[in-house]
């Protein structure tokens, strides 16, 4: 708890607008990504069929629904600064199984560099957190 009260601090003495501005654009990315696979459910199918063939379609469905509704939800705490760090632990798993969706069926390289950026992105954010312009920092202050 230490840590995170530390991590916290420091990052509300060191926040720029910026970084602010990345954060909200991290969000609409996300949710416009959970709006794309609500949309195109076929083309998210078609992109975790690499993974499918391994687990016999067991968890297939579950992973779908998991995959948009988690884009989606996660991308408005993170565009409003609200629960960022539980929201980008929600996030993780997808990420990390874009990532390696990439090594174990056909290799998209945009898909791969988009996924790594999107990672990096939530890897700064789960350390640094949601800033002072934030949902977060204002319920803080407001105790």
């Amino acid at each position: 708890m230490n840590n995170v009260k530390s991590l916290n601090k420091w990052a509300n003495r060191h926040t720029y607008l910026p970084v602010d501005l990345l954060r909200m654009a991290l969000g609409v990315f996300l949710f416009m990504k959970g709006v794309h696979f609500i949309t195109n459910i076929q083309y998210l199918v078609d992109l975790m069929s690499p993974i499918d063939k391994f687990e016999g379609g067991m968890w297939g469905m579950f992973i779908v629904h998991y995959i948009a509704p988690a884009h989606m939800i996660g991308g408005i705490l993170i565009f409003c600064g609200l629960l960022t760090r539980w929201a980008i632990i929600g996030q993780l798993p997808i990420l990390i199984g874009a990532i390696v969706i990439n090594f174990m069926g056909e290799m998209h390289h945009q898909n791969l560099f988009v996924a790594l950026i999107i990672l990096a992105a939530c890897i700064f954010f789960l350390f640094y957190g949601s800033g002072k312009n934030s949902a977060d920092y204002f319920f803080k202050m407001r105790q």
